[in-house]
């Protein structure tokens, strides 16, 4: 159901579970692994690793929730000719109900890839995926509001797909160890995102990876 791959103008996304491995995740979401992964999960509703064997846990809920057909988590890595080619830049998730067709997504995107576009990026591809592939009626997104950086670059990919933003949800979310938090929500229908995009694609599926 789900695309093992999928390439955009400048990242590739593939299937998280096959293409890191959990001593590898633990060196950048672990929280002696890296040095920026707790700047990174400020307004994130995880908290970085405790030891590999979490990551590796965290690796099989990726694993089974593709089976299954919940969610899709792509690594995320720069294409050849970008800084840090091949370089694992973080991940990007869509995640999905079905008895509502609603898609969900997710991105955690390591500090050295901030400020190149890339979530706009791997949001147009992902909604490809939903809309093109899936047939889901709703893309949506949620963000603290305290997220500045995050609201902005959301409004603007949005925007292109000629969503909205909904308002703000209070206590819509319980983040790993912390309290109760609010958050904005933008979404966008299928039928918003056909008239804004029209046979425009973002991204090129590939079935399997390559190895």
């Amino acid at each position: 159901m789900f695309p093992e791959r999928i390439l955009t103008d400048r990242l590739r996304l593939d299937r998280h579970d096959a293409a890191v491995d959990a001593l590898e995740f633990y060196g950048h979401a672990g929280a002696s692994g890296s040095d920026t992964v707790a700047e990174e999960c400020e307004f994130l509703s995880w908290r970085p690793h405790d030891h590999p064997k979490e990551s590796r846990d965290v690796l099989a809920d990726f694993a089974e929730a593709w089976d299954e057909r919940g969610s899709a988590t792509y690594a995320v890595f720069p294409r050849e000719g970008e800084p840090g080619a091949g370089e694992f830049a973080g991940n990007a998730g869509l995640h999905l109900d079905w008895d509502t067709r609603v898609g969900t997504l997710g991105v955690w995107l390591r500090k050295p890839f901030w400020g190149r576009g890339y979530s706009g990026e791997r949001a147009l591809a992902l909604a490809d995926l939903a809309f093109r592939r899936l047939d889901l009626d709703l893309l949506a997104v949620a963000v603290f509001p305290e997220n500045g950086k995050s609201v902005r670059a959301i409004e603007k990919y949005v925007e292109r797909m000629g969503g909205r933003r909904e308002g703000r949800i209070r206590n819509e979310v319980v983040p790993d160890g912390k309290g109760p938090r609010d958050v904005l929500r933008f979404s966008v229908s299928q039928a918003e995102w056909r008239e804004a995009v029209g046979d425009e694609s973002h991204a090129e599926f590939v079935e399997e990876l390559d190895g």
